[in-house]
């Protein structure tokens, strides 16, 4: 009985009319089937209504018990607190929002507000806002009482608890900033005023709205003297001016003259802005907690050069200049000198009279992220400027060394293995070819060669390599490879990593004379956000990431920053070039990947290379097209009765590549740009089988001269030349259909086999 009772209340009514309707049902119809369909379909019925009243009743539960939790956990905080619904409507209030705002039940919490600062309709939607996508935001606020921090939690589906704390750490003494003794100002980045203490509105008379109606002399400068608009006429103050974040500043005017006030008494002491006053000699007299903090330990009666160096020229200079009114008061960056942290500080100088007596006021600001953000904007340009040098000269000198090694195989053509001049002649082309190798370093890291990209398997790249590797570290090195069991696939330059590869165990080995191990791992890695690290962001995604780590002697963290410039290195003078480091890391870059390094004075060293996942599955070898521009190596006497028009701007490159072919039995017609071989091809008597041009030439360039030969004869072959191949060349592909790249340097077999095999 207790428990139908239970049921009728206070749901159950309804299973109880439910009842009555069945039996007055039952009465009419008295079919049985039909009577069961129609219990069956009213229960149905009764069922889903009695699960949605007891689920109403449910929640409308759980969200009383829970603000009733949460007003009584808030009912005693210090701070104004209160609880709302999804229109602003106050429901709670704890005892210090009553006690602070007065009753407020029934009201928006807007209307509430409005008594503390300007426009809180807008601030409390933008919170509310947050709160929706985040559970939680927060704002710091200046009002007419100080800084306040107003922070909302979103509680249940619609509810919202908001409370309102005094930041008594922003205002000065921790009194507010009304009780600050110095004028003070807050504004927004197009001059509008937030906010002024009650000494700013005594000097300027009334409330201002806008910088324009207070200073005459806009913009603001920080450190320097302004002339402010009083009701008793023109004053002018020192202008001290801080980022008080959210695009506001804060901005305290100082006295130019202090004939009666104690430096460090007061708002001087306590002021937010770093301040130092200093006497006729730069001495300084008087320093606040501020300039202490940014300073570390300074001490009265010592010189400004003592605390402060790095201007460029003797700061007693500056600070003579500026007592004689010389100085333009323009800020300078000096760096304070203090053992336990590198600290960069802005300092401003302005001239001020003390009983007849010139000093000066020093208005400091941090400046350290500034410098650093300084110092990897220089180290990014002058990266950026080396490597086009070294693009540049890697360019000219591919030049000269296919004249040189071109010229010794036409001198090698004419003499036997037995000559005395051959061995002599093999040198030079030895030498050529290791020129050309070192050439090839400065355009790996200038990042303009030009790679030969392939899907490949990092596991399978390694396993063949391992021989070679075992061999390179020697027998006091023991080689370990760990790998990722479902490594997936990349898309790079084979040979190109595997000179990366190659450097960093090399350089692995030399960290360890005594021996040790190498490990090399590899294993994929998904980035679900950004990593930021060294200077760099590594964007979201699936990489595979490759370790090169030993047990050796470590790099010096001072030297670990420059450890990728070029000519950089570790190593006594003569044991290395300073390029393998920096070749790795500009093959690796143009790869589309990310190299760092990791180390330990005296526990070793890990280098890790990121590579972005290839997308696509591998193809196989067969598969596999061959790379543009693949040199041919082959000493056979190719012959051709074919005619080839020779394009190239440097002569003894022309000189040598013209003589090659027309040993080989093509006809060459030659030209010095690319006005001239389109002039030349306007003949319609002119036969050409073969474009054979320079990529980089004064005027037009290869790629655009060859489009508008296509255009008159189309289907001619092409074979581009370069010492690099720039950006027409920078995804491996060939701007030209059906053209090959042929880079410089190259011996005469592999340009006139390249020939052949274009022309089929």
């Amino acid at each position: 009985m207790t428990r139908t009772m239970a049921l009728l209340a206070p749901g159950g009514i309804y299973l109880a009319f439910a009842a009555v309707i069945a039996a007055g049902v039952g009465v009419l119809v008295p079919d049985r089937v039909t009577m069961w369909a129609l219990f069956s379909a009213s229960g149905t019925l009764l069922g889903l209504a009695l699960a949605t009243r007891v689920a109403s009743i449910y929640q409308r539960g759980r969200r009383t018990q829970l603000h009733s939790l949460i007003s009584e956990f808030i009912s005693h905080d210090a701070s104004p607190s209160f609880t709302t619904d999804r229109d602003g409507e106050v429901g709670f209030q704890n005892r210090a929002a009553v006690e602070r705002f007065g009753s407020r039940g029934g009201q928006v919490l807007a209307r509430s507000l409005g008594e503390l600062f300007a426009n809180p309709s807008a601030v409390l939607r933008r919170l509310q806002s947050k709160a929706n996508a985040l559970g939680a935001a927060r704002e710091d606020l200046v009002t007419r009482r100080g800084h306040v921090r107003l922070s909302v939690h979103q509680i249940g589906g619609d509810g919202y608890l908001w409370r309102l704390e005094d930041m008594a750490e922003r205002p000065v003494g921790g009194r507010g900033a009304e009780t600050i003794s110095l004028p003070m100002l807050t504004v927004t980045e197009n001059g509008t005023i937030l906010f002024m203490n009650e000494a700013m509105r005594r000097l300027v008379g009334e409330r201002m709205r806008t910088l324009e109606r207070i200073f005459t002399d806009l913009p603001l400068r920080s450190g320097e003297t302004h002339e402010i608009t009083t009701p008793d006429g023109k004053v002018r103050a020192t202008v001290a001016q801080i980022d008080g974040g959210g695009g506001r500043a804060e901005i305290y005017l100082l006295p130019i003259s202090t004939e009666h006030a104690q430096p460090n008494a007061g708002g001087f002491e306590n002021l937010p802005v770093a301040l130092m006053k200093l006497g006729s000699h730069g001495e300084v007299v008087a320093i606040n907690r501020a300039a202490r903090g940014l300073l570390g330990k300074a001490a009265l009666d010592v010189h400004l050069s003592d605390l402060l160096e790095g201007l460029g020229r003797p700061v007693s200079d500056w600070v003579a200049d500026a007592l004689a009114g010389r100085a333009d008061r323009r800020p300078e960056v000096l760096r304070a000198r203090r053992g336990d942290k590198e600290v960069f500080l802005q300092v401003t100088l302005a001239r001020i009279v003390e009983e007849g007596r010139a000093g000066l006021m020093a208005v400091l600001s941090d400046a350290t992220q500034l410098k650093t953000l300084e110092a990897q904007f220089v180290q990014s340009q002058k990266m950026q400027a080396i490597g086009q040098l070294a693009g540049g000269v890697a360019h000219d000198f591919n030049n000269l060394l296919t004249a040189i090694s071109g010229h010794c195989d036409l001198l090698m053509l004419r003499h036997d293995k037995g000559d005395p001049d051959f061995a002599d002649l093999d040198q030079i082309s030895q030498n050529a070819n290791r020129a050309a190798s070192l050439v090839g370093q400065l355009l790996a890291f200038s990042r303009k060669q030009t790679l030969k990209p392939q899907v490949i398997d990092l596991r399978d790249t390694l396993s063949d390599m391992t021989h070679l590797l075992n061999r390179l570290v020697g027998e006091k090195v023991f080689l370990a490879l760990t790998h990722d069991a479902e490594l997936h696939s990349i898309r790079a330059d084979k040979r190109q990593l595997e000179q990366v590869l190659m450097n960093l165990v090399v350089n692995a080995r030399d960290a360890m004379p005594g021996g040790g191990e190498i490990k090399i791992e590899t294993e994929n890695l998904h980035l679900v956000q950004d990593m930021p690290r060294d200077r760099v962001t590594v964007p979201k995604g699936d990489y595979v990431a490759v370790k090169v780590s030993d047990e050796g002697t470590g790099i010096a963290p001072d030297k670990l920053g420059k450890i990728f410039e070029p000519f950089f290195t570790t190593k006594r003078t003569g044991e290395g070039t300073g390029l393998g480091l920096s070749t790795a890391y500009g093959i690796v870059k143009q790869t589309g990947g990310y190299i760092f390094c990791d180390s330990v004075v005296g526990s070793g060293t890990c280098f890790t290379i990121y590579l972005p996942v290839h997308e696509h599955l591998a193809q196989s070898d067969s598969d596999q097209p061959e790379p543009t521009g693949v040199r041919v190596h082959s000493d056979m006497a190719v012959q051709g009765n074919a005619t080839v028009l020779l394009v190239e701007d440097e002569a003894p490159v022309r000189a040598f590549a013209s003589r090659a072919l027309k040993l080989r039995g093509y006809t060459v017609i030659e030209a010095e740009n690319a006005e001239e071989a389109l002039e030349m091809l306007g003949a319609p008597d002119l036969d050409v089988d073969i474009f054979v041009t320079d990529v980089i030439m004064p005027g037009m360039d290869g790629p655009t001269w060859v489009a508008k030969a296509l255009e008159m004869r189309p289907g001619t072959k092409t074979v581009f030349m370069s010492g690099y191949a720039e950006d027409v060349f920078q995804n491996g592909d060939c701007p030209v259909e059906n053209a090959v790249f042929l880079p410089k340097p190259f011996s005469l077999s592999e340009l006139t086999a390249t020939v052949q095999n274009q022309l089929g």
